[in-house]
Formats: structure tokens, C-alpha cells, sequence
């Protein structure tokens, strides 16, 4: 229990860390996810390019979502977003700020399943089919026999090379080379305007708004740090308050006990000499509560916690300067204090 103890504080302490390792094997999982999917093109007209839209969009919102619910983060952004202002105001770009940092690493892993099917080219295959030039491809002087419709029946049939019977038209290799290479290059160019797009975020945005960068990013911290030392604090409240609520039970239950039976005041005076002990015990146990003893004081402080947190002010005395500096207003006087010793 201790080295699961141990393992979960570290993850606490390293969560960002945590949360790109997530990030990252759910990166690779959805290529593992893609290489094991068999692939199956309905080969006909009306369904081809629904059928690939699905496989190229579907999984890639799953993937986002999922990675959405695996971080931490999400509950504290929604209720953030939520609370009642109260006498703390809610800071828009706190919010942004949080919201981008955890889409950036929900992204990961659905741009990496959208990069390995274009790639791949099924996909991609099997949706544009229909839209090979058959007359600059394939035989052109047999194209104009055929109406529209046939013509869209025969090459969706293209990615089928069991069903598919256009070679007296159209070469199946030479349609599927020239849609695999049109996939191949659409896949490697959005690999490298994410990867352009990613480098301009994280490195070129905060040279121009480095100050508001850093106070989204120490905001944010304090929400989450704030966030867990508020669970921690309730977590050792409601121990002490259970603790002092059972004690009290079986002191109750002690005194029926001692009234109902004359000889158990003789079975317990052996351990009278324990009472002032349990008796420090119990005011200790009381002191934790900070005077919230009943369900309906605690209800009500969860609630003004929700409605009205405190204001983000340390009772600072001194207007604080341009600089951030305490100053700029009256200063009291400074007392000098003398301290004589004498050698004995």
C-alpha cells in the first residue's frame, strides 16, 4: 500500500509530465488501433465517401474526447467556468489558457490517426475513387460509351480487386498509385503544418505576450494548487469529524452500559487512569473542526466555498507600487530597538 501511495503522490507531483506520457501513448495507441483495423470499402457510389469520412473523422473525436476525460484538469475548467462570481472574479484568459492546454494535449492523438490514414491512402482511396480522370488515366476513347452513372459504379469499384472487372477502361494499379500519391502528399503536408502550427504555439505566442502568458500560466497553477489543498482540508475535517461523531457514540453507548449494569462501574475503573488521555485525545480532535460541528455549518460553509471564495488579497497594509514593490503610501515610523549585554 505504501509503493501505491508512494507512485500516486509522484504522478501528483508530475502531472504535466503524467499527462504528456498519457498523451503520448494514446498517440501511439491509435496508430496500433489503425494498423489492426481491417480496412472494408463498400465499393459503391453512395457510400464510399460516407464511409471514409467516418473513418477519418469518427475515431479522431473519440480519441479527442477521451483524451478531455483523462485529464485532471477538466472538472476544475468546468467549474471554474461555472461558479457563481462571488468576491472573486473570474479571469477569461485563465480560462482560455487552461481550455488550450488541455486541448493541445488532447490533439496529439487523433492528429496522429489523421496522419497515418492519409498516409496509408485506403481511406482516401476509397473516398475519391470516382474521381479519377479516366480520360488522361485510362482508355479515352472507350470513356464517352459509358453514362455517368455506370461510369461511377465501375470505378467505385477500384479499391475492390476482387469485384472490380474496368480494366478494358482503366488500369486498377494505375488509379490506385495516383490516389495513394495524391493521400501520401496530403498526409505528409498536414504533418507539417501541425507540426509548424505546434512550434508557432508554444514557442512563438509567448514571446509576444509574455506577461499575459505568465500570469495565465501562475493563475492557472493556483486554481489547481488551491483546488488540492481545499480537498486535502475537507479530507482532514470530515476525519476529525467522523472521529469526534464515533467517540461520542460510544461514550453515549458507555454511559447506558454503566447505567443499565451496577458492576460495569467496576469493570471499567481500571481504565479511569486513560481517561484525561482520551479526554486531550477528543479536545485535539475538536480543534481540527475550527468550530464547524454540525452538517448544516459545514453545508453552509461548502456552499459560501462554491458561491464566495475569498478574494485573492493577503491583507497586504501598504498600496503596492508600480514595480509590485510594497510602497507609495505612508510609511509609520521605524522603532530602534537597543540591546545591552553585560559580561558576568
Amino acid at each position: 500500500m505504501d509503493k501505491f501511495r508512494m507512485v500516486f503522490q509522484f504522478l501528483q507531483s508530475n502531472q504535466e509530465s503524467f499527462m504528456n506520457g498519457i498523451c503520448g501513448i494514446m498517440a501511439l495507441a491509435s496508430a496500433q488501433i489503425y494498423s489492426a483495423f481491417d480496412f472494408n470499402c463498400p465499393c459503391l457510389p453512395g457510400y464510399n465517401a460516407a464511409y471514409s469520412a467516418g473513418i477519418l473523422l469518427a475515431p479522431p473525436l473519440v480519441l479527442f474526447l477521451l483524451g478531455l476525460v483523462l485529464n485532471n484538469n477538466v472538472s476544475m475548467l468546468a467549474e471554474e467556468w461555472k461558479r457563481p462570481p462571488g468576491r472573486r472574479a473570474k479571469d477569461p484568459a485563465v480560462l482560455r489558457y487552461m481550455f488550450c492546454s488541455m486541448a493541445q494535449r488532447a490533439l496529439i492523438a487523433p492528429v496522429v490517426w489523421v496522419a497515418v490514414t492519409l498516409l496509408d491512402g485506403k481511406c482516401f482511396l476509397c473516398a475519391f475513387c470516382t474521381a479519377v480522370p479516366v480520360t488522361v488515366l485510362g482508355n479515352s476513347s472507350l470513356a464517352p460509351s459509358l453514362t455517368p452513372p455506370e461510369l461511377a459504379r465501375l470505378l467505385a469499384r477500384v479499391p475492390c480487386p476482387e469485384i472490380y472487372d474496368g480494366d478494358w477502361l482503366l488500369a486498377r494499379e494505375v488509379a490506385v498509385r495516383y490516389l495513394r500519391c495524391i493521400s501520401q502528399a496530403l498526409g505528409w503536408s498536414f504533418v507539417l503544418l501541425t507540426t509548424l502550427l505546434a512550434f508557432v504555439v508554444r514557442s512563438v505566442r509567448p514571446c509576444f505576450t509574455q506577461a499575459a502568458f505568465l500570469k495565465s500560466k501562475y493563475w492557472s497553477h493556483y486554481i489547481d494548487i488551491e483546488r488540492k489543498l481545499f480537498d486535502e482540508t475537507c479530507t482532514e475535517h470530515a476525519k476529525a469529524f467522523a472521529k469526534v461523531c464515533i467517540q461520542q457514540f460510544f461514550e453515549a453507548m458507555n454511559h447506558d452500559l454503566e447505567l443499565g449494569h451496577t458492576h460495569g462501574a467496576l469493570a471499567m475503573a481500571p481504565a479511569s487512569s486513560d481517561a484525561p488521555a482520551a479526554t486531550d485525545n477528543a479536545k485535539e480532535e475538536r480543534e481540527k473542526l475550527r468550530g464547524i460541528t454540525d452538517q448544516g455549518a459545514v453545508n453552509r460553509l461548502l456552499t459560501s466555498w462554491h458561491k464566495c471564495k475569498p478574494p485573492l488579497k493577503l491583507g497586504q497594509e501598504e498600496p503596492l507600487m508600480g514595480n509590485g514593490w510594497p510602497g507609495g503610501g505612508p510609511r509609520l515610523p521605524r522603532k530602534e530597538v537597543a540591546t545591552y549585554f553585560s559580561k558576568v
